[in-house]
């Protein structure tokens, strides 16, 4: 698990965006974003994009905890309700997994619990090691 987490840590934009990975195990993930004003769209909630962000880093630590390189080939995303403030925690969760394809679901929730946006990531799974 070292190496996902050292790999993770490279991650400049996660890392802009304020995303913590709080743990990491096979085929799951479990992340938090303060949301800060930079995260705030003109109506003052969480932007769609950092919302995504966040779950596309949880669903990156999910289908790269195996320890091989795993690389999106499609990701969706559907937001349930707004959020403006406190943490938004993610929790990423393996699906299916076979030799070449890993399915990923990620659910974004706010600091009462509610559901705030579910996404959805499919991963291309490489033969590469995950670099030391």
């Amino acid at each position: 698990m070292e190496n996902i987490r050292r790999c993770l840590k490279n991650d400049r934009f996660a890392e802009r965006a304020n995303i913590e990975l709080l743990s990491v195990s096979p085929g799951r993930a479990t992340c938090k974003m303060v949301l800060q004003p930079h995260h705030l769209n003109g109506l003052n909630s969480a932007h769609g994009g950092a919302i995504f962000t966040l779950a596309d880093f949880t669903f990156a630590a999910a289908a790269n905890s195996h320890g091989t390189v795993a690389v999106a080939i499609n990701a969706n995303i559907t937001f349930m309700k707004a959020a403006a403030a406190g943490t938004l925690w993610a929790e990423g969760r393996e699906v299916s997994k076979n030799f070449k394809i890993g399915s990923y679901l990620v659910d974004v929730k706010d600091d009462q619990g509610d559901l705030v946006a579910q996404f959805q990531g499919l991963a291309y799974r490489k033969k590469d090691k995950l670099p030391e």
